[in-house]
């Protein structure tokens, strides 16, 4: 693993623990911004829990949980994905700053939100990085050039030596004949 993977995977996960956890332990503190967007998910998606307390505690614990995963390097794409997906709805909720009256509010609000829309850039990244093994996709891609090329040898050789056998059956059938 390179150096600048070991040193940023974890700082990159460093603010889904320590804001996860924050939601773990105390998502009443959270669950009035997060109502606006969790009403709405909630519907489209039945599985999340009934309270909005529940549902931040579930996005919670998936930070913390992917954090951990991105920050040691175990399934680090898949993490990255995980974290991505409870980074959405957690800047809709709480850096809305389009709705701020006071300027200090709004400009304070809108660092937040570009912030984390800087760390979902990240995440893109990390869930992207193969690091340094070929993609699933490029291996399948050059698996099948290789096959192609070699199922046109075996055609190439099997002509080849035909050719020869061929003409030796022949000669022997004039020969008997």
């Amino acid at each position: 693993m390179s150096v600048l993977r070991l040193v940023g995977r974890p700082l990159l996960a460093s603010m889904f623990v320590s804001g996860g956890l924050n939601s773990v332990r105390a998502p009443h503190q959270v669950a009035p911004a997060a109502e606006p967007v969790v009403g709405p998910i909630r519907e489209r998606v039945p599985l999340l829990p009934e309270r909005t307390e529940q549902a931040v505690r579930l996005s919670g614990a998936v930070q913390v949980v992917g954090g951990l995963l991105l920050a040691t390097g175990r399934m680090p794409r898949l993490a990255a994905l995980a974290l991505a997906g409870t980074l959405v709805p957690t800047t809709l909720a709480g850096h809305r700053f389009w709705e701020a009256d006071d300027p200090a509010q709004r400009a304070q609000q809108r660092i937040h939100f570009l912030k984390n829309l800087s760390m979902l850039g990240g995440l893109l990244i990390a869930a992207d990085d193969t690091a340094g093994a070929p993609s699933l996709l490029w291996r399948g891609r050059h698996g099948a050039r290789d096959l192609r090329h070699e199922a046109h040898l075996v055609r190439r050789t099997a002509r080849v030596t035909a050719r020869p056998a061929a003409a030796a059956g022949a000669l022997r059938a004039k020969m008997a004949g």
